[in-house]
Formats: structure tokens, sequence, C-alpha cells
């Protein structure tokens, strides 16, 4: 599978669960199933990489604005919700966290950025496959810490200088 396919699932996915994530994870999982394992495997490579390349302090600071505060589960959840956005929100937001304020439409805190379930899809799809847990994906183990300048996630001063267009539509007054 390359990268092009996989994003064509997770937008496949997004479009016909009409934005709900849990939906979408069930949708994937359906659709995976439908795969081989190797190519559901090559599907959760795709998707772990991009889990890892989306761990950086700005990103986590925008999670903090749509959210009001966000810890670090939150903030996996809400990298595996971004994937699940597709490629033009992920690469955008991961470009420039601050572009989520023109990326994103209205955002629900009761249904939007809770992805955990999506993460999970080639988990259990491959399980279902194959009956045995997922295998080491052979991907290089991330920092524990987040990439770029650190932050201080509770401080709205910080947050709104950091991520002004973010800020300005979802922030806090």
């Amino acid at each position: 599978m390359d990268e092009t396919e996989f994003w064509e699932i997770i937008d496949a996915s997004r479009e016909a669960a009409e934005g709900d994530p849990e939906e979408q994870a069930e949708l994937l999982v359906e659709r995976l199933t439908r795969l081989d394992p190797d190519s559901v495997l090559d599907y959760a490579r795709h998707f772990e990489a991009r889990f890892n390349r989306a761990h950086l302090w700005d990103l986590w600071g925008a999670a903090a604005v749509l959210f009001d505060g966000v810890g670090d589960e939150a903030f996996d959840s809400f990298r595996c919700w971004l994937i699940g956005q597709g490629r033009e929100v992920y690469e955008g937001a991961v470009h420039d966290p601050d572009a989520l304020a023109e990326l994103l439409g209205d955002f629900d805190v009761e249904i939007d950025g809770d992805g955990e379930e999506i993460g999970f899809a080639a988990d259990e799809a491959y399980e279902a496959l194959t009956g045995s847990e997922t295998p080491e994906l052979g991907l290089p183990v991330p920092d524990k810490e987040p990439l770029g300048a650190p932050l201080d996630l509770l401080d709205d001063d910080v947050l709104a200088e950091r991520l002004p267009r973010l800020w300005e539509r979802f922030g806090t007054v």
C-alpha cells in the first residue's frame, strides 16, 4: 500500500461517516478487513508514521486551544483524529498548527478531536484477519518529548501568542 492508497482509505471512511470519528473507526475496520494482513500492516505503518510525525509542541498547543486544555492521552487521541481528517488537514496542521483556524470547519469538543478508536482500527482488523496481535511495525521509536520549542499548555497568553489565528477563532476569553 502506498501513501495515496492510505489517504484514500482515510478519506472514504471519513466521508462515509459524515465526520463522526467513532463511525469512521468502524468503517476503517470494515474496510481494512477486506485487505490481506500484509496490506493492513502497511496501513498501520503509514498511520503510525504520521502519528509520530504529529508529535509537535505547537500541535499539542493547538489541541489545548481547541479543548481548553489537553493532557498527553487526549493529545494522542487528537493526533489520531487529525489523521482521520485527511491529508490536506493533517499536512496543513503538521506544517503550521495555527492553520487549523482555517482548515477546520466547526469544532465540537463533544464529537471532534477524539480519534482514539481510529488509532486502533488497524490493530482490530489485523487481529480479525489473523487471530494474532499486530506485530512490531519496524518504525523508529519516537522521542518522548514533542518536537519543537516547548510551551506552557496551561498559559493562555503563551497559546494566544504562539497560535494567534487559532486562538482568535477557538480560544477562551
